[in-house]
């Protein structure tokens, strides 16, 4: 049990105080609006759907049995609905920290007014969010203070704006607008409520933008941007990517207090329909409590933008009549 002892400390220090559960981030946040807001869904006017995983901290080795390298998995899926005077998406996100698994099945609506040569969207999203505390192994059998395995779900909201044009994109987001807390109980039967764990889901604020700068006739320079916000710590993010043909993209990026990176990518087939990416950052802060590098692969498939087949009625009038 002495042994043990540290261990427990972060554990209650962890579970027994509110505690905001952080978001994950990726570096390919260029080709991810789906997950920064839901006002993104349909803004493009072809349906997309994009696969990130990302491996933070490869090789990490923390305190516990299971590791601490976050690993993340998301799926999104938009279209637009003319019907609808917009567009609707999903999200299907499994981020995993050490013994705890956060997983999120999200549905947004966005609302599309044009603007000159561009679209704004206002969106709106409901989402189910499971938190679920893994395994501990305690030296003592049926030692009370350690957390039981358990799960909590609740539902939230979440809402964003974005604009859209071919040269230039902005938007941004909130989540957990109901700030949902979840509870985890120990072992111990009959312990009083105030003394169960809690997880308080804080609102996250995102920001992005980014410029599509020709440069040449077959070179486009995109000065790109993150900013997030979870009402403890602040974060952003800023790089620039090239794309050449419109075919073939690299670029660099810096995350304020933690690391360096690079992606590069291709898109294939007919209109550029799939893109394939990969991301590799590279840790300059905090070295000492973190692994040196982490790694993403992005995959992304665009249908063609969906055909009008009913075309509004035009009035033209035949005769004409003065008095």
């Amino acid at each position: 049990m002495k042994k043990l002892l540290p261990v427990l400390v972060l554990i209650l220090l962890c579970v027994q105080h509110l505690a905001a559960q952080q978001q994950p981030q990726f570096t390919h946040y260029s080709f991810n609006g789906m997950q920064l807001s839901p006002a993104y869904a349909g803004i493009t006017n072809r349906p997309e759907i994009v696969s990130i995983y990302r491996y933070q901290w490869l090789g990490y080795d923390a305190t516990f049995d299971d590791g601490g390298s976050p690993q993340t998995l998301l799926l999104t899926a938009n279209t637009p609905v003319r019907l609808l005077h917009g567009g609707v998406g999903i999200n299907l996100m499994r981020d995993k920290i050490a013994n705890t698994t956060y997983t999120v099945a999200a549905l947004s609506y966005s609302f599309h007014i044009p603007i000159r040569e561009g679209k704004l969207g206002l969106g709106v999203q409901g989402n189910v969010n499971n938190i679920k505390k893994g395994s501990y192994r305690p030296n003592d059998d049926n030692d009370p203070s350690v957390p039981n395995n358990s799960s909590d779900t609740k539902y939230d909201l979440g809402a964003g704006i974005w604009y859209e044009s071919s040269t230039f994109y902005a938007g941004g987001g909130v989540t957990n607008l109901l700030k949902s807390e979840y509870e985890f109980a120990n072992q111990e039967d009959g312990i009083d409520d105030d003394k169960k764990g809690r997880l308080l889901s804080e609102n996250h604020i995102y920001a992005t933008a980014g410029y599509h700068l020709p440069v040449l006739s077959i070179f486009i320079l995109t000065p790109m941007a993150l900013i997030k916000h979870d009402t403890e710590t602040f974060s952003f993010d800023a790089g620039a990517k090239i794309t050449y043909d419109e075919k073939y993209w690299a670029g660099v990026n810096y995350r304020h207090k933690e690391a360096v990176g690079a992606l590069i990518g291709l898109s294939l087939f007919t209109d550029n329909s799939l893109r394939v990416g990969y991301a590799f950052d590279l840790t300059i802060f905090n070295k000492v409590a973190k692994a040196p590098t982490s790694h993403e692969v992005m995959l992304s498939y665009r249908l063609p933008e969906p055909a009008v087949r009913f075309k509004p009625p035009m009035r033209t009038p035949r005769y004409n009549f003065t008095k």
